[in-house]
């Protein structure tokens, strides 16, 4: 019974820390949400529903709808300003060793990291943070999520800073 009563502790504590994780980013993101100098983009579960109920006559939008039928939500925090600021404070305000490092990018002045989660075997959260000096971004992505099928959303969508997924493809 002991055995039992420590899994269980074990179990609970683990889900925890991931509630914990997610709701880290949701902060960062809620603490700029009326910030004049950021654009913000949340895409609730509710809208992934819906979209996939929908039927596409266009080939490009079914391609999207695929692409977006496996995920449960995305966040996305712009700015043109002070960009190295908010990245350095993104990255110290989550706890990153919950994740693991796909890749490091940097490229003309601007510094980007993305992460995974898996669960079972199954990325379920792929966070992406850009910083250079007049240029923020932080997406995350959660649900189901196939590298591949992510990295065609920056050609096939015009919200900025999805430019930089083309990267995960290239991992």
């Amino acid at each position: 019974m002991k055995k039992y009563l420590i899994l269980f502790g074990i179990l609970i504590a683990s889900n925890l820390a991931a509630f914990a994780q997610e709701d880290a980013i949701a902060k960062y993101f809620d603490k700029y949400l009326d910030d004049e100098k950021f654009t913000v983009v949340y895409i609730t579960p509710k809208a992934f529903q819906m979209i996939s109920k929908l039927d596409f006559k266009d080939p490009e939008a079914n391609d999207i709808k695929n692409i977006l039928q496996d995920l449960r939500g995305i966040r996305i925090l712009t700015a043109d300003t002070e960009g190295l600021k908010y990245y350095k404070e993104a990255i110290s305000s989550f706890n990153t060793t919950d994740y693991d490092l796909l890749m490091t990018v940097k490229s003309k002045g601007d510094n980007v990291r993305f992460w995974t989660k898996e669960s079972g075997g199954t990325i379920s959260e792929l966070l992406m943070l850009v910083g250079g000096k007049d240029k923020f971004v932080m997406m995350s992505f959660i649900g189901k999520i196939d590298l591949n099928k992510i990295s065609k959303l920056s050609s096939q969508t015009k919200i900025k800073g999805m430019e930089h997924l083309k990267e995960v493809e290239k991992h």
